[in-house]
């Protein structure tokens, strides 16, 4: 659930994952239902699918926990359905907050949201409040250590693929693309055996808020931490420059 893509973070959320794989693992057997639902349970033939999957091998989630969630949620007609929410807010000092979740229960999940917003003393504001100051990309990030592919090759594969950017950070690489292709850009990598840290669509601030008050940056932490969580909550966006 990182702000932005500077590798501290995706570490940093590495490690809270590890922390949290009962979390993870219920977020994406979410995302397998409702891309299911939507698009059938072959993944050849369902491209959402496709990239849930390789959502869940980032996180190291099993094969066969995969294979069973995409035969249950196929052969139960009865399954949960989630609807997808979207909630906008501020932080401390004007800090844009963006939080996607995958909910059963409406009512709980505003609850939680709004009283996460309170409690570090933002606010909840109405829909497109905030998300004007994003912009919504398809993101993969590749860690160096991991990659023994080139860098003039990689980008080169990544562009040929039809990503739009390629950027190199202190210890990443980080690949945009159109939300319409990620799937398609991702994909090419899987296939060239480049391994991703992460891979989703994002939704990457345009600029970014410094707090320096030390008061404030323990409310924000505090709103993350319980938007971190909840269950329902499936990613949060902000802009806060760490």
């Amino acid at each position: 659930m990182s702000g932005h893509s500077k590798y501290a973070n995706i570490k940093h959320k590495k490690e809270k994952n590890d922390a949290k794989k009962g979390k993870i693992f219920t977020v994406i057997g979410r995302e397998i239902v409702v891309a299911v639902k939507e698009g059938g349970p072959d993944p050849a033939n369902n491209s959402k699918l496709r990239d849930v999957i390789a959502k869940a091998k980032a996180n190291n989630m099993p094969n066969d926990t995969i294979e069973r969630g995409i035969k249950k949620a196929a052969g139960d007609a009865n399954a949960d359905n989630f609807e997808k929410l979207t909630y906008e807010g501020y932080g401390p000092n004007g800090v844009a907050i963006i939080v996607e979740t995958l909910t059963d229960n409406k009512n709980r999940t505003a609850g939680n949201v709004r009283s996460a917003f309170t409690k570090g003393n933002g606010n909840i504001g109405t829909p497109g409040s905030v998300s004007f100051m994003f912009d919504k990309k398809g993101q993969i990030i590749i860690d160096k250590e991991e990659c023994e592919m080139d860098a003039d090759d990689l980008m080169m594969t990544a562009l040929d693929a039809g990503a739009e950017d390629f950027s190199e950070e202190e210890d990443s690489f980080e690949v945009l693309t159109s939300p319409d292709d990620f799937s398609a850009v991702r994909e090419a990598l899987e296939k060239e055996g480049i391994p991703m840290a992460e891979a989703q669509v994002a939704m990457i601030p345009q600029t970014y808020v410094t707090l320096t008050d030390e008061q404030d940056i323990k409310n924000l932490q505090k709103t993350l931490d319980l938007l971190d969580d909840d269950d329902d909550v499936t990613d949060v966006w902000h802009n806060w420059d760490e």
